[in-house]
């Protein structure tokens, strides 16, 4: 198509990629806003492709993540957006010369039908493995996969991982778009590729966890005041979590868990020490807290397990805790402090502190049992999942705090992100937020209990343990690293064999 067509169909991809997240979570649109890319894409120039890669790119990322302008106003945002819109067009540069090398060097039906969609969904998916690991940690919050927590092909990631998903996704798409292109409809051979791809897609049911017992979770959403500009009276925040546990006592819990954040660090107040100690003595159970802590010169986002069996002041060596694995880039610490600040430093000055990256297991144990953790934005990182499960996990617990993006599609995103983890690695998971929405979800997807946003109540279940690793747990990883490289060997040697033909001519 010409390359204005190509600019409008890009920006209609974006349009509708976005639209496959939630809040409006209409899953089937990823598919159709991947073929309009996939199309934009043929036959681009290099300078061609990163302009229609870069339209793509902007108008998807402006409007997903439009939830970072609800506080600090549209320069994050557009920062955000303009630099996950660049990478992503120079991302889809090598699926451009895909489509214009490997014909040239493999002109065959099998080239064409097999070879190109594997190498397209390839580079798309090594794409989404370098954004969500650069720079500064990257961003995995939009990788195709994650848009189909809603949808019956979810379950493949329990085998693959959610980056084989987006892989096998894109096969998909791929392989249709060429089976159009070369009219091959009306040859059963190699409309099967596209139909087999669909097939197992739709088909394929989720790795089977094996049951093992049950444990008895309360998990409280306070709704207090714990947005980063929240006016709040002192103690707002755990005196919010604390009147909406009472429905909790008297219930025979195992653990009780809070959200993300209280107002000081327990290990250093003496009062908010003994405010714990009487929460968890009252409701006869651990309680599984979370809050900015000290450890030496350090600040850490720490989830710890406050167990007055112990000591009603627990010192900080004392209790199971975890220190947050991957705080937020300009949300929980400055990279290149003293750059940004030359940039922007009305926005960087209201960041006086930062987080460092803890090194725990993302894991506790619960009389015996154990209990994955991911504190907010982790839940979006591979490896916090395969952790928890490589430790033992048999339930997945994860605390947030949603509040500075009240009103916003935000912690609908996430709530997807958590659900996706839970059909991948077969678990139970418990998304508890400050502000909601916060649900209990079963390892086949299935939402158990659910608190919408804005309201304060708990949500108490016997929640299902179960236990076995999933391929998607356990190669994930390994898998979106050789889709990685293997597609830029590929998109190496399809250079070389098209030069070669074109000069044996």
């Amino acid at each position: 198509m010409p390359c204005w067509l190509a600019v409008i169909t890009a920006a209609a991809a974006g349009v509708l990629m976005d639209l496959a997240y939630p809040a409006a979570g209409v899953w089937p649109a990823a598919y159709i806003a991947t073929a309009l890319v996939l199309l934009a894409m043929i036959g681009r120039s290099v300078a061609g492709s990163l302009a229609v890669g870069a339209v793509f790119g902007l108008v998807f990322y402006a409007l997903l993540v439009f939830w970072t302008s609800r506080y600090l106003g549209p320069i994050p945002w557009i920062a955000l957006s303009a630099l996950e819109g660049l990478l992503t067009a120079l991302g889809l540069i090598p699926i451009a010369l895909a489509y214009r090398w490997l014909p040239r060097g493999i002109p065959r039906h099998l080239g064409r039908h097999v070879l190109l969609p594997a190498l397209v969904a390839a580079l798309w998916t090594g794409r989404e493995v370098v954004l969500g690991t650069w720079p500064y940690g990257g961003l995995p919050w939009a990788r195709l996969g994650m848009s189909q927590s809603e949808s019956p092909v979810a379950a493949i990631s329990s085998w693959v991982g959610v980056s084989g998903l987006s892989f096998l996704m894109v096969f998909a798409v791929a392989a249709t778009v060429e089976c159009a292109r070369t009219r091959s409809w009306r040859q059963p051979a190699w409309v099967a590729v596209p139909a087999s791809a669909v097939a197992i897609l739709l088909l394929m049911p989720a790795f089977p966890t094996a049951a093992a017992g049950s444990l008895r979770i309360g998990a409280v959403q306070g709704n207090g005041p714990s947005g980063y500009f929240d006016e709040r009276k002192p103690w707002g925040i755990v005196d919010a979590q604390a009147a909406a546990t009472d429905p909790l006592y008297g219930e025979d819990l195992d653990l009780l868990v809070w959200p993300e954040g209280l107002d000081a660090d327990p290990f250093r107040n003496e009062y908010l020490a003994s405010y714990l100690t009487g929460i968890s003595g009252r409701a006869g159970a651990p309680l599984l807290a979370n809050a900015a802590t000290t450890d030496g010169s350090a600040l850490y986002n720490t989830s710890f397990v406050w167990d007055p069996s112990i000591s009603p002041a627990p010192e900080r060596e004392d209790l199971q805790t975890y220190d947050k694995r991957n705080p937020v880039p300009f949300g929980e610490y400055v990279p290149d402090r003293d750059f940004y600040n030359a940039l922007a430093p009305d926005l960087v000055g209201l960041l006086q502190r930062d987080y460092a990256a803890g090194t725990d297991t993302p894991a506790v144990s619960i009389d015996g049992v154990q209990v994955g953790l991911a504190i907010c934005f982790d839940v979006i990182y591979d490896e916090m999942i395969r952790e928890s499960v490589r430790a033992g996990a048999q339930v997945l617990v994860f605390q947030t705090n949603n509040a500075d993006f009240r009103g916003t599609d935000e912690n609908l995103q996430q709530l997807a992100f958590a659900r996706m983890r839970a059909i991948e690695a077969g678990r139970t998971v418990v998304n508890i937020s400050t502000v909601g929405t916060s649900q209990i979800i079963r390892s086949d997807g299935a939402t158990i209990r659910s608190l919408p946003a804005g309201v304060e109540g708990v949500m108490v279940e016997n929640v299902e343990l179960r236990t076995g690793t999933t391929p998607g747990v356990a190669f994930g990883t390994a898998i979106s690293q050789l889709l990685l490289w293997a597609g830029l060997a590929a998109l190496t040697a399809a250079r070389f064999t098209a030069r070669r033909r074109i000069r044996g001519r």
